[in-house]
Formats: structure tokens, sequence, C-alpha cells
């Protein structure tokens, strides 16, 4: 299964920060969209990083003055993009290996939508039932 079939029915909307906003605005987006990190664009709109309630957390347990800073401080820089012709099975593992849940998606420079961990293993989990359903027919069909 590729990358494009679950963005096909996830939906290609991104919600985005820029590197300049404060880190109160981040929790607020993250937790108004129920959401687990977002991409951090520049003005060309392009990804140069994420934040995650992970970073926010690991700075919270060590800075009382966390509000104060920006998203650039303390987003990951060393970016890493899926592409939506990429296999899901590679972007699951490159994820499970470096340890990470969200992958931005990003298609001739241009941030196209995210994938987590979870989006992953839904679509997963559904082309399984799928199979396992066509060949419980397959099966019953045989023994009429």
């Amino acid at each position: 299964m590729k990358i494009r079939s679950i963005l096909a029915k996830k939906g290609m909307n991104v919600i985005t920060i820029t590197p300049d906003q404060e880190i109160r605005q981040a929790v607020t987006l993250l937790a108004a969209k129920n959401i687990g990190a977002l991409v951090v664009v520049n003005q060309e709109q392009r990804p140069i990083g994420i934040l995650s309630e992970r970073d926010i957390i690991r700075q919270a347990a060590v800075d009382e003055n966390l509000f104060s800073l920006k998203v650039a401080d303390l987003m990951t820089q060393q970016l890493i993009t899926g592409m939506p012709n990429d296999d899901t099975f590679s972007i699951a593992h490159t994820m499970t290996e470096k340890r990470f849940r969200h992958m931005p998606i990003v298609e001739d420079g241009k941030l196209v939508g995210i994938v987590s961990i979870g989006d992953i293993m839904k679509a997963e989990r559904n082309q399984y039932r799928g199979e396992i359903d066509t060949l419980e027919t397959q099966i019953m069909a045989d023994d009429s």
C-alpha cells in the first residue's frame, strides 16, 4: 500500500506553524486540533522542522519558562519526510526505527500531507481485514 492512498482517505490538510511563533501558540493549536505534531514551515510554506508534544513535554521537564520560547527553539530540525509513492511498510519501519510518530509527506519540495503511525496501522489493518474477508468468501464458495 502507498502513502498516497492514506492521504486520499485522510485528506491532505496539514496544520502548520512558523518558527517565530511562541510555544504557547503551538500548545493551543495542538490542543484545539487534537493532534500530536505541527509541521514547521518557512515563508514559502516549505517544511523546515516538526514540533511534537514530546518535544514540548521534554522541555517542560527542565524549563519553567517554556512558554516564552519560540517554536524554533524546540522544533526538530533534522526533518525526515516521506513521499506519496512511498510504501507504508517502509515508512512505518523508518518511524519505528527512528522513534517518531509523525512524518510530513512532501512532493516536489512542497508539503502535501502528514501521516502518523496510527494512520498507517489503521490502513494496514483495513487492508488485512479486506484480504481476510475475501479469503473467507472464497473458502465458503469452495465448500458449496
